[in-house]
């Protein structure tokens, strides 16, 4: 998902305000086996040579990118395919399309994410009305071919950081690399309650006033994820007073903070939690994968589309 957020990030800055700009877009659309990406990785290359995104660990992008400028001179599309079991480190095959796009759709995708809505793009790759283009949220879409993608893009993570000091930088700096948005908040007494389904939360200000404060504005709202550091005899205190007071503690609740990491500094805390947050987001198990039966990649082949007929 970060890739598509890079891409629209680099477009806004560098090519939005300059007319009639053509991209060629490079979406992995089927995998068969193991693949370093799943369907729905997207690489962008730009007339003027700059590339945005990544289809492998950087085994591919060099020819996809010679192909892709093919497509940008000629305008015709082409659907690639790499037996990764020969040539390179996977064992399974990938099916990459390349399409010439304006900056049409990339403005529709960034407008969606910017309000914070999900969206939905649709790539056909084989037969007729080949291309990319988003799907009307009114439009139920009830059809499932083997020649199509349909990839739900979501807007970034949200993560609300209640509290100041050193140890926030740690957040932030992998908040980037995530290309999640963190938000530090140092008074919760100036916060205001806006948060979606991508929204999680960390309290962290250190001072007992300022944490209760925190959740007793938090833990009303349902969020999947509010996360407290501290140790469990000072979270029980909490505890205590929020029921007194009425507030309800769901599923949501992790004190203390973080997966069992035996972490001790400052940036292991903050791997820790950002891992906890990943997986509770994405449901993962946290389980080391050599203990893993089943494929590291959960039924991602295609992308679900049961959402839509809901639409």
């Amino acid at each position: 998902m970060k890739d598509i957020h890079d891409i629209l990030q680099t477009w806004k800055n560098r090519y939005a305000d300059q007319p009639n700009v053509a991209f060629a877009l490079a979406t992995l659309v089927r995998a068969v086996g193991s693949s370093y990406r799943r369907p729905g990785a997207r690489m962008l290359v730009c007339k003027d040579g700059t590339i945005i995104g990544s289809l492998s660990a950087g085994c591919l992008e060099e020819e996809v990118a010679i192909r892709a400028r093919m497509v940008l001179r000629h305008r015709e599309p082409q659907l690639l395919s790499f037996d990764t079991r020969r040539r390179f480190g996977c064992a399974g095959k990938i099916d990459i399309f390349i399409e010439r796009i304006d900056e049409q759709l990339l403005a529709a995708l960034a407008r969606e994410l910017d309000e914070r809505r999900s969206c939905f793009v649709l790539t056909k790759f084989e037969g007729n009305e080949l291309g990319s283009r988003m799907l009307c949220y009114e439009h139920e879409y009830r059809h499932e071919h083997e020649n199509e993608l349909i990839h739900e893009i979501h807007p970034p993570m949200r993560v609300l950081i209640f509290g100041d000091g050193p140890d926030n930088a740690p957040f932030l700096s992998l908040g980037q690399q995530l290309g999640w948005d963190v938000t530090q908040i140092p008074d919760p007494n100036s916060f205001s309650p806006e948060f979606d389904d991508r929204t999680a939360a960390i309290v962290k200000s250190h001072h007992y006033g300022r944490d209760f404060v925190a959740l007793t504005k938090l833990l009303p709202l349902g969020l999947r994820y509010v996360g407290l550091i501290g140790p469990r005899k000072r979270r029980d205190q909490l505890i205590n007073e929020l029921l007194e007071l009425g507030v309800t503690i769901n599923a949501g609740f992790f004190a203390p903070a973080g997966i069992d990491i035996s972490a001790e500094t400052s940036q292991e805390i903050a791997l820790s939690i950002m891992a906890e947050i990943q997986r509770v987001f994405r449901k993962g198990t946290g389980e080391s994968l050599r203990e893993r039966k089943m494929p590291i990649h959960r039924g991602l082949e295609r992308s679900d589309t049961s959402a839509l007929s809901k639409r």
